[in-house]
């Protein structure tokens, strides 16, 4: 390995992959499955609801052409980025 590349990746270590939140969806109008990602650093806000801190988060999802139906997908997380609660409109989860 060169000494430049250790070097960077020094200064730049790669994000721990517990950073993201992975899921599918699939579109009820077409079919296509389509993947979301959802930075757990930076994506969710805070709730204030008087209660345990509760982040909300909320992602509209558009296939790669075969149509354009929006396929809107909410979660909510606890103070520990586990999730609480998912909806989703115009489409259903993928296991």
């Amino acid at each position: 390995m060169s000494l430049l590349k250790r070097i960077y990746r020094t200064l730049f270590p790669p994000p721990p992959p517990s950073r993201y939140f992975r899921f599918q969806v699939k579109c009820k109008r077409c079919g296509e499955i389509v993947e979301g990602t959802v930075d757990l650093y930076n994506d969710p806000s805070l709730e204030y609801e008087g209660g345990p801190p509760v982040y909300f988060c909320r992602k509209v999802l558009v296939g790669s052409g075969r149509c354009y139906h929006p396929v809107e997908v909410t979660f909510k997380f606890d103070e520990n980025r586990k999730v609480l609660e998912r909806q989703i409109t115009g489409g259903e989860f993928v296991e």
